[in-house]
This record gives structure tokens, sequence and C-alpha cells, in this order.
């Protein structure tokens, strides 16, 4: 019998507090471990030198005296370390907010829904079609940053089709995010990983392209049947007032759709072709953050010429646009702030040197599930691939020697923990994404975790065959 008094739900505290609070603790960590380092020497690696751990030169040193005065210190080098990131997630903000005041993007995406309703074999067929795409993109180049701002363009795309915007961002995030761990050629995460580990180069080719495919198709049908089930009852969406507020923003009858009119064609075809040269400057120039940044300044400089938008228009609306991103880049710092007080303490090595142990005196299935939980655990402080690769693989890869599985399981291990990344509170691409997207973290978690769950299960099984057959470096 109900009570007749209204549902309580635990509400988690604000993401910022919670990164708060695990700063806080990793701080209590840093008091109690022992600090301890591994020797870092220069090696060639991809045409490229990076530092890396030499295995077996573990050695405790003196405790650093972490003042408590570091909990405020980290946080202000963390925007030090993160500054580009944020950067890009101010551009980002600024720049589809002159997109929305130009309202060009609105009818295109109108033009496209409508498109889509009057095929509806052609509908079911997005989300999957679209999720392959950024999946091969994931696997092949290692797409992650370039992820954010599909959000904004696919979101409105998925609510205006009936699905809501966790639809939106689970296409090109979610796509993105399990073709980078279940990756064949990612040469953030494969190709490095097995440069450390003294394997042929992309080797294992056939075993990967199945994971991946398997891996794809199992994220894909989780967030299919998610989004037919929101379709048929949008009340079920766990956004569903996210949404509704999303979209009183943007009320036709307060602010009827732009006609879809050379000015609108103009702006929208601006668009995408700079997602096109995109694709092509990561791919054949190697463009990092800086050079996407500049990409989407020019972007938004011309779609507000284009839609005659005065100077001081577009201005302010820039800076409006930018300032809604604040809350993703004040998140932002303080995730790279775990990580520097990892480090300032002296325990990150500590960490991994412990780790190590233990995996070596376990069987041989147990121990390639320990590595990729091991790996898991260091990906929630070091995010990106090269550089958990440049701080793992050197010592898991002589371990694999000697407990008796291959280095090119190790090297899956490695990879195959990357599918918590859309989870973690630390990750400036997960958090860059949910903040463009304006959906809390704490939502976002709950709703990924079954997933996640399904999906880390999974790479636990696909290490056992490599176990059982000795997978070597064909």
């Amino acid at each position: 019998m109900k009570s007749g008094l209204p549902e309580q739900r635990l509400k988690l505290p604000h993401t910022l507090v919670l990164i708060s609070l695990l700063l806080l603790g990793v701080y209590i960590l840093g008091l109690i471990l022992p600090a301890g380092a591994f020797q870092r020497v220069e090696k060639q690696v991809q045409g490229q030198t990076r530092l890396v751990t030499v295995p077996g030169t573990y050695h405790p040193l003196p405790r650093p005296l972490l003042a408590p005065h570091w909990l405020l210190i980290a946080p202000v080098k963390g925007f030090q370390e993160g500054a580009l990131i944020i950067v890009l997630v101010f551009i980002f903000g600024g720049v589809f907010n002159i997109l929305a005041r130009t309202r060009a993007l609105d009818a295109g995406i109108r033009r496209l829904s409508e498109w889509f309703v009057a095929r509806p074999r052609m509908r079911r067929a997005m989300i999957p079609a679209l999720m392959l795409i950024f999946s091969s993109a994931g696997a092949s180049y290692g797409m992650s940053e370039e992820a954010i701002p599909f959000a904004l363009i696919f979101i409105p795309l998925a609510l205006s089709l009936g699905y809501d915007s966790i639809v939106g961002v689970a296409i090109p995030f979610l796509g993105s995010a399990i073709g980078f761990s279940a990756a064949f050629f990612n040469p953030f995460t494969v190709g490095i990983a097995q440069s450390f580990a003294d394997l042929p180069l992309y080797s294992g080719l056939g075993y990967r392209l199945l994971l991946w495919i398997l891996g794809t198709a199992i994220s894909t049908t989780f967030v299919v049947r998610y989004a037919e089930r929101v379709r048929r009852d949008p009340q079920s969406s766990p956004v569903y007032e996210l949404d509704r507020t999303r979209a009183a923003e943007h009320d036709p009858s307060a602010q009827p759709f732009a006609a879809w009119g050379p000015r609108p064609r103009a702006i929208v075809t601006v668009l995408g072709l700079g997602m096109v040269l995109l694709v092509i400057g990561i791919l054949a120039w190697g463009w990092y953050m800086e050079e996407i940044a500049a990409l989407f300044l020019a972007i938004g400089l011309l779609a507000g010429l284009i839609g005659r938008m005065p100077l001081s228009s577009m201005a302010e609306s820039f800076v409006a646009g930018a300032r809604d991103m604040m809350n993703v880049a004040l998140i932002i710092g303080l995730g790279r702030a775990v990580l520097i007080l990892l480090q300032q303490a002296g325990v990150l090595d500590t960490i991994l040197y412990g780790a190590a142990s233990t995996i070596s005196s376990v069987p041989a299935i147990i121990t390639a599930h320990s590595m990729l939980l091991v790996q898991a655990v260091i990906n929630f402080f070091v995010h990106s691939g090269t550089a958990q690769a440049a701080l793992t693989m050197p010592i898991m890869a002589p371990l694999s020697d000697l407990v008796g599985i291959t280095r090119q399981t190790t090297v899956l291990a490695f990879q195959l923990c990357e599918v918590i990344n859309p989870i973690l509170p630390t990750s400036a691409v997960t958090m860059g994404v949910l903040g463009v997207a304006r959906i809390p973290w704490e939502i976002w978690a709950r709703w990924f975790l079954p997933l996640m769950i399904i999906l880390l299960v999974f790479s636990l099984l696909a290490l056992i065959p490599p176990v059982l057959t000795h997978w070597g470096p064909l």
C-alpha cells in the first residue's frame, strides 16, 4: 500500500563535490602509502621521444611533505595542465551558441528530421549506421575529444525524432568510445602498447577486429533498445525534465523555425564541410586540439557573417556560450588535480608496483583478468592512452613472460580497460561531452552503468581464448 507521500529519490551531490571528495580521498591515500618510483629512460616510439618506465627499478623514496595546502594547489595546477582541453570546450560552447542564434542548425535538423520521419526504415537504421561510423573512427585513428562537438549536433536530431539527449550523446560518444577500447588500429593504444611490448605493429588484427565487431554490436543494441523505449514512453527517460527545459528554450511558438532558405543552407554547409575538414586534418595532417579549436573559431565566424549577425552580437553570443561551459572547465581542472596529487605524493608507481607483484602470484587466466582490472584502476587516474602505455606496459610485458601469458594478451588487457572511460568523472573527454550536453554526471552514470558492466564482462571473457591458445604476435 502506498503511503501517499511523494517519492523521494536519492540525490547525489554536485559533480564538483564528488570530485572534491575523491581528491580528499587521494590525499589521504598519499599520506598512508609509501612513496616510491621506477627509473625512466627516453625511448623512441613511433618517431617520438617518450619517457618509459624501466622494469625492476622500483625503489622506495623518502615520503614527501604533502601539506594540506596541496588540496588547493592541485586544482590550480590541474587547470594549467588541462588548459588546452578547457579552451577547446569554451570555444565549442561559444561557436555553437553562435550557430544557435543564427537558427540555421535548427532549420537543418528540422529538415533532416522530416526526411527520417517520412522514411521509418531509415530512421530505425540511423542509430546503428552512425554508431558504426563513430566506432570505426575510434578504432582506426583514436577519435576521442573530437566527439564533443558532434554531441551538440546529434542531441537536437535525437530530440526531433522522439528520442532524448542521452541518445544524442551516445551516438558519437559511446560509438567512438567502444571503438577506442576494442580497437584494431588505434595508434594511441594498440600501436603504442605493441611498440613498448616489442610486438609487430598492429599484429593480432584478426582477433581484435572480431572483438571490435562484437563490442560495437553490443553497445549499439543497448542504445537502440533504450532509444525505442524512450520513443514509446518519453517519461521513462532519466533526462525527461531536462529535455523539456531544453525544448522550452527553443519553443517554436516563441521563436519559429527559420525557413530552409539559402542562408541556413550555406551555414549548415559550412558546418558540414568543417566536419569533413576536421577528419581530414586529423588523419592526414596530424591535427590536435590547437588546430581543431582554430577550425571551429573559423566556422563560428563564417556562420555569424553568413547569418548577417552584427559583430557585437556575435561576440555576445560567443561569450554567453563559453560562459555556459564554466562548470565543465571546473570539473576538468579538478579531475586533472587527482593525478597531480598522486604524483606529488609519490605513490602512483607504488600502486603500479604493488599491483604487478600481486598479479604474478595467480593462475594465468586470473592474471589476464587482473591485468585488465589493474589497468582500469590506473586509467582512473591516467586518461591518456599513450601516457598509460608508457607507464604500465614496460612493467606488464616482462611480467607476462614470467606468468605464462603472451605479450599480445597483455596489450589486449591494456586496451580493453578503456571500456570504463565513459563513466569516469576524472576524464576530461567524458565531462566535456556531458558538459556541452548539459547532462549531470550522476544521471549519465546511472544510465551507463549497466552497459559498462556488460562491456566489462565481455572484455574479461575476451581475454580467455588468448590465454588458452597462447595468442602470439601474428
